[in-house]
C-alpha cells in the first residue's frame, strides 16, 4: 500500500501580523522512503534542511501556533492515520533544527510537499512534480506563485495497481485452487453425463460400473510417479502438464465413446494419469511457496477448489446436457483447461526462487518462514518407509478416505431408499455435503494457522484438527440410526462432512511438515493408500448391503475411523524428520 503523506506550512496567526517571503531556490530530495525511520514529516524537514536550502534569511516556525508544518499520511500495514509536526529555528549563521518525537516506521512511497510561509498569508497553493519518486535522488525546482503565495515542492510517488501489490504466493495458491476446481468437474461430468450414454450406447449396469472404474486405473498409476516427478522437476511443470493431459482427454471423451467401449475406457484411463499428478504436484509447489503460518488455510483454500468443483459440475451438467446434448458437457467443461493453463504459464514459478518478479519482502517472508530449496537428485524410499509419521500419515489417509468416498458415493441411494427422497430430491442434496466441506475446510485452515501463529506447536496443532476430521463424522454416523425425520438425518450427513473438512489442516496439511523436500512423493503414498480406500470401500459397501443394513455400513466407518484417530495421535508429529 503506498504511503500519501503531504508536508505543508500554514499560517494560523492574526491577519494583521506581516511575514517576510523569501524563495527558495533548491530542494533536493534524496533518501528511499523505504529507508524512512519515523514519518514523512520528518523525512522532508530533515532532508530540506540538511545543506540543500539556500538563500533563507530569518524563517520562523512556531508548532502548533504560527507556521506549522504537519504531516498526513496512512500507515501502510494498519491503515492508521499518521500525524506529526515539526519545528524549525534559523535566524543567521545559527542553525537548529528540532523534530517531535516520530517513532512510527513509514515504508513505501511517499507523497511529501514543502513550503514557506508567504507575505500576504495566502493559503498555500502547490505546485506538483508528478511521477517523482523520492526514492532516486532528484533535484527539484520550486516554483513562486506570482501574486507573493507560497511555493511549494511535491514529490508524488507511483502507485502500482492493487492487482500488482497482491501477494504472489496467494497467486500461486488461487491458481492451484482453480485447477482443482477444473479437476472435479471433469471427474463428476461423467456421473450425470452416463446416464444418457448408457441409453443411446446400450451399456448394461456393469459396463456403466467399468467405465466408472476406469479413470482409477490411470489415477492410481500416476500417484506416486508424479511425486517423484515432482520433487525432482518442480510443482509448475507437472500440474501443468496434468491440466492439459486431462483437459484433452476430457474433450476427446465424446469421440472415443462414438468410436467404441475400448477407446472410451482407454481415454477414461488417460484422464486419470492427468488428474493422478495434481494432488502431489500441488502439495510439491505449496511446500516452496507457504511458509508453515500459512499452511493450513493455503492448503484448506486449494482442497475447497475440488468441492466446489464437484458442485459446479452437478449443478450445470444437467443443463448442459438438456440444451446442447450430453457431449456438450465434455467439449465445454475441458476447454477451460486451455484458459487455465495460459495463467499458469505467464504467472507460475515452482518456486519463490524462480520468480523474477517477486519482490524482496515477500521472498524474505517466505524462505524465512519455509524450507531449505535444494533440488531433489534422487527419493530415499528406504529412510521415508522407516519413518513412523510417514506410516500414520498412509494408514490414517485409508481410514479417513474409507467413511468420505462412502459417504460421497452411496448417499444418493441412501437418500432414496431410506429416506425415500425422489431422485431429484437426492441428486439436490448430494451437492450439500460439497458445500458444507468447502466452508468447514477454510474454517478449520484459518483455525490451525491461527492456533500456530499463537504459539502452539505445529503438532499439536495437526492432531487437534485431524482429530475433529476423524472423530466428528464417527460421532454423527452413529446418530443416524436414532433420528425420526429425514431432516435430522440430512443434518447428521451434512455435520458429519463438515467436521471431516478439518482434515485437510491435519493429515493433508502434514506431508509438508515431516518432508518438505519430498511433500509430492509423501502424498503419492498416502493418497495411493487413500484411492484404495475408496475402490474398496465402495465395493465392500454394495457387499455388505447385500447381507446387512446401512447400519452395518456406518459401523465399519467409525471403527476406521477410531483406528486411524489411535494410530494418529500415537506417531504422527508436526516435525520435520526427513532432510
Amino acid at each position: 500500500m503506498a504511503i500519501g503523506a503531504a508536508i505543508s506550512h500554514r499560517n494560523f496567526n492574526s491577519p494583521i501580523t506581516s511575514g517576510k517571503f523569501y524563495q527558495l531556490e533548491q530542494v533536493t530530495a534524496h533518501q528511499g522512503a523505504e529507508k524512512l525511520s519515523f514519518s514523512s514529516a520528518q523525512y522532508v524537514h530533515r532532508n530540506t534542511y540538511s545543506e540543500n536550502i539556500h538563500s533563507f534569511k530569518k524563517i520562523y516556525f512556531v508548532s502548533g501556533y504560527m507556521n506549522t508544518i504537519s504531516s498526513h499520511g496512512l500507515d501502510p500495514v494498519t491503515g492508521n492515520a499518521l500525524r506529526s509536526r515539526a519545528m524549525i529555528l534559523y535566524a543567521g549563521e545559527n542553525k537548529k533544527f528540532h523534530m517531535t518525537n516520530h517513532r512510527q516506521r513509514v515504508k513505501g512511497i511517499c507523497r511529501c510537499s514543502v513550503s514557506l510561509p508567504s507575505e500576504s498569508y495566502n493559503w498555500i497553493k502547490p505546485v506538483q512534480l508528478k511521477n517523482t519518486s523520492i526514492s532516486n535522488s532528484q533535484t527539484l525546482q520550486p516554483r513562486v506563485s506570482s501574486d507573493g503565495g507560497a511555493s511549494e515542492v511535491v514529490l508524488i510517488g507511483e502507485t502500482k495497481p492493487w492487482w500488482e501489490q497482491f501477494p504472489k504466493r496467494w497467486v500461486i495458491v488461487l491458481l492451484c485452487f482453480s485447477a482443482f476446481l477444473l479437476c472435479n468437474m471433469d471427474r463428476v461430468n461423467m456421473s450425470i453425463a452416463i446416464l444418457p450414454m448408457s441409453k443411446e450406447f446400450n451399456w448394461n449396469s456393469a459396463t456403466v460400473g467399468l467405465i466408472q472404474s476406469s479413470f482409477f486405473w490411470g489415477y492410481l498409476l500416476t500417484q506416486i510417479v508424479g511425486g517423484i516427478w515432482a520433487d525432482k522437476i518442480g510443482g509448475k511443470q507437472v500440474l501443468g502438464f496434468g491440466v492439459i493431459w486431462w483437459s484433452i482427454a476430457t474433450v476427446l471423451t465424446p469421440i472415443a465413446a462414438k468410436i467404441g467401449l475400448p477407446f472410451l475406457l482407454v481415454m477414461r484411463a488417460f484422464m486419470g494419469i492427468g488428474e493422478g499428478v495434481a494432488m502431489p504436484a500441488m502439495n510439491n509447489i505449496l511446500s516452496k511457496w507457504i511458509p508453515v503460518s500459512e499452511r493450513s488455510r493455503s492448503l484448506a483454500l486449494v482442497y475447497s477448489g475440488m468441492y466446489l468443483g464437484s458442485v459446479i459440475g452437478l449443478a450445470f451438467s444437467p443443463i448442459l446436457i438438456q440444451k446442447f446434448a450430453w457431449p456438450s458437457v465434455f467439449y465445454s467443461f475441458g476447454s477451460l483447461g486451455s484458459l487455465w493453463f495460459a495463467f499458469w504459464l505467464s504467472k507460475a514459478h515452482s518456486s519463490p526462487v524462480d520468480d523474477p518478479e517477486l519482490s524482496e519482502e515477500e521472498k524474505k517472508h517466505i524462505l524465512g518462514g519455509s524450507v531449505s530449496k535444494e533440488p531433489v537428485t534422487s527419493i530415499p524410499w528406504k529412510l521415508i518407509l522407516s519413518k513412523a509419521p510417514v506410516w500414520a500419515l498412509i494408514v490414517s489417509h485409508f481410514c479417513h478416505n474409507w467413511g468420505t468416498f462412502i459417504l460421497l458415493t452411496w448417499m444418493p441411494t441412501y437418500y432414496n431408499q431410506v429416506l425415500k427422497f425422489n431422485l431429484t430430491e437426492s441428486g439436490l442434496l448430494c451437492v450439500l455435503p460439497w458445500l458444507t466441506m468447502a466452508v468447514f475446510a477454510n474454517i478449520g485452515g484459518w483455525i490451525a494457522d491461527t492456533l500456530v501463529s499463537r504459539g502452539v506447536s505445529v503438532t499439536n496443532v495437526r492432531k487437534i484438527m485431524q482429530s475433529i476430521g476423524f472423530l466428528g463424522p464417527a460421532f454423527f454416523l452413529t446418530q443416524l440410526s436414532h433420528v425420526k425425520t429425514p431432516a435430522m438425518a440430512v443434518l447428521c450427513m451434512a455435520c458429519s462432512q463438515g467436521s471431516d473438512a478439518f482434515s485437510q489442516s491435519g493429515l493433508y496439511s502434514n506431508h509438508q511438515d515431516i518432508g518438505p523436500r519430498y511433500a509430492g512423493v509423501l502424498l503419492g503414498l498416502s493418497n495411493t493408500a487413500g484411492v484404495l480406500a475408496g475402490v474398496f470401500g465402495t465395493a465392500a459397501t454394495g457387499y455388505i448391503l447385500q447381507n446387512g443394513s446401512w447400519d452395518d455400513v456406518f459401523k465399519v466407518a467409525v471403527v476406521l475411523y477410531i483406528i486411524g484417530t489411535l494410530v494418529w495421535n500415537l506417531f504422527s508429529t508436526g516435525e520435520k524428520i526427513l532432510d
